[in-house]
């Protein structure tokens, strides 16, 4: 989906949907006390319910696996939705319209009439695949080992010859033929835009049609392409969109794996075989923006966090796709990899000819894109000859600059010098003299780091106790937090949280705005576990008064440890000044102290 939502459409969103209304479609959760519940986590295994929900503060938090945000975040990290995607699900539900900017002006509502559109037009076209005149389409279908269950599980459909049969049926369900063109559905002239065509629903993360993808099953089809797709609409981009998403989607994030194949009919029959993380590229090549969505669904943990396979044809046009997948590599985070049969067949060929066995045989008997790439380049070199085999080993050099595991760099060098038949140190220096420098992906800073606190750390129990009173419960306190500084917070995270809650007065959306103010996705995960971390007791003013007249007796405490050890370094004698105004600064402390401590 493209576009921008308005701010206070997505602060509506927030405000309008209960986080433990949408969480319980998913968890079952139980009363935890303190206004909280409880639950199993749903993004990892475990048997005691370590997942806490706040619905009073609208946030999350696994204290297990340390997962969190809120509702949008927890049907993003669910469903493996965007972040527009999950918006446009919770309005949705809560039945609110949202305005979205669409290159520079405002589109209220024209989304939600498109996909509604869609939906309809998904309709029609599966109930005409059971026609009479379908019957073209269901041979076709048939020949390639699909059965009419195979087709209702696609939603496939068939586009009568008519010419305007979807227009007139839109029409008589209230459609305009202003949604319909902006829809992609019929042409200026009000034709249906696919005639005598089976079609395949495109649907995004959330199973809703954006557009259709269309084969040519007749001979006089007046449209000479073998496929063609729905054209660019606000709501189908064919750069950013992948058929067969709705279906993987899940199976991508559990198993950490995507299988990218060329057509529709490829992913039905990997999705029959049991490779159900398989999807295609509609109607364009394979790019930068198919990378990025893959990348969201596989997770960016670490660099070398889950697989993405490319099944190729075996022939010139395969090995160029390949090629140029390779020079994109660095769209990834997760490694990639070639499966081809060695036939040339590809995977619906597979499927039909050997069985579903033989498609998931397919996938796993990959190799490294960088090692399928690195084979092709040296097929064209005569490696009899020395002038060939150097230049192979020119060519080769930069594939390895591309490797992003440095671990497996030596591996390849020797099978670079063993295809070549050359010294592995020659080989070596070679490729250090023209392997380029490589630009890392930066990596998502991860909240468990060496700078998260302990929650379990005695010394620092003060601390958290009393930033989780000012996050959960910011009215019982005065206007200047009751005399806390930053200065008391020993451990910077904590300071950090400190910070962003005194540069934010505490309102009615004070949890909107802490989230929207954080400086970084670290300091936001500790608030948000903050938030939802229990008490040990209700909280009041004088509660909260307690805990932070104890950290300033704490500060004080150790200011006055801190003096003492310099006057003791210090010599009266030779800087009497000095020691002076530490005696002086050391009596006023202490007096402080005393009040402190008879609060």
């Amino acid at each position: 989906m493209a576009g921008r939502i308005h701010d206070e459409d997505i602060a509506a969103v927030r405000a309008r949907v209960r986080i433990d209304d949408v969480v319980r479609d998913y968890v079952a959760l139980g009363n935890a006390g303190g206004g909280s519940l409880k639950g199993l986590c749903p993004f990892h295994d475990e048997k005691t319910p370590s997942f806490t929900v706040t619905p009073a503060r609208g946030f999350f938090y696994c204290f297990g696996c340390g997962e969190g945000g809120d509702v949008i975040t927890f049907l993003q990290r669910h469903l493996n939705l965007s972040f527009t995607e999950a918006v446009q699900s919770l309005a949705d539900r809560a039945g609110l319209q949202l305005r979205i900017t669409e290159d520079g002006s405002s589109v209220p509502g024209q989304r939600k009439q498109i996909m509604a559109a869609n939906a309809a037009a998904q309709d029609f076209y599966a109930a005409q695949l059971a026609s009479p005149e379908a019957i073209v389409a269901r041979q076709f279908l048939h020949q390639r080992g699909f059965d009419r269950s195979a087709a209702e599980s696609f939603t496939l459909g068939y586009a009568p010859k008519d010419g305007q049969a979807l227009h007139r049926e839109l029409r008589r369900q209230g459609f305009d033929d202003a949604t319909l063109k902006a829809a992609g559905l019929i042409r200026d002239q009000g034709r249906d835009f696919f005639v005598g065509r089976l079609l395949w629903p495109i649907k995004d993360s959330a199973s809703a049609p954006l557009g259709f993808g269309a084969r040519r099953i007749f001979d006089d089809d007046r449209l000479p392409a073998k496929y063609i797709n729905t054209p660019e609409t606000p709501i189908y981009k064919k750069s950013s969109v992948l058929y067969g998403l709705d279906l993987a989607r899940k199976a991508i994030g559990k198993r950490a794996q995507a299988v990218v194949v060329e057509g529709y009919t490829d992913v039905m029959a990997a999705h029959l075989s049991g490779v159900d993380t398989a999807v295609a590229s509609c109607g364009t090549a394979f790019g930068p923006e198919h990378a990025k969505l893959l990348q969201r669904l596989l997770g960016t943990h670490d660099g070398l966090h889950g697989e993405v396979v490319f099944t190729f044809d075996g022939d010139a046009a395969g090995q160029k796709a390949a090629l140029k997948v390779f020079q994109g590599d660095h769209n990834f985070i997760a490694q990639t990899y070639v499966a081809v049969e060695p036939s040339g067949l590809d995977p619906c060929d597979v499927w039909l000819r050997d069985g579903e066995a033989a498609v998931r045989e397919l996938v796993s008997r990959r190799v490294p894109l960088y090692r399928f790439v690195m084979s092709n380049v040296l097929k064209g070199y005569d490696l009899d000859r020395a002038d060939g085999r150097l230049g192979a080993l020119r060519e080769a050099a930069g594939l390895l600059g591309a490797i992003r595991d440095r671990s497996l760099v030596n591996q390849y060098l020797r099978e670079l010098a063993d295809m070549l038949g050359m010294d592995m140190a020659d080989v070596r220096r070679e490729v250090s003299q023209r392997t380029p420098r490589r630009v890392e992906l930066s990596q998502p800073a991860r909240s468990q780091d060496a700078d998260w606190p302990d929650p379990d750390d005695p010394t620092l129990r003060l601390e958290r106790d009393t930033i989780k009173l000012m996050l959960q419960h910011p009215f019982t306190f005065d206007e200047a937090w009751n005399g806390v500084t930053a200065e008391l917070f020993t451990h910077p995270a904590y300071r950090a949280v400190f910070d962003l809650i005194s540069a934010v007065e505490p309102t009615q959306t004070w949890a909107e705005d802490l989230r929207r103010l954080a400086p970084n996705e670290s300091v936001l995960q500790l608030v948000v576990m903050l938030m939802v971390e229990p008490l040990l007791r209700d909280a009041d003013e004088q509660y909260s008064l307690a805990h932070t007249n104890r950290l300033r007796l704490v500060g004080v405490s150790r200011q006055i440890a801190d003096l003492k050890s310099r006057l003791q370094r210090t010599d009266p004698t030779q800087d009497s000044d000095v020691y002076a105004a530490m005696f002086q600064q050391l009596t006023t402390l202490e007096l402080s102290r005393k009040a402190l401590a008879e609060l």
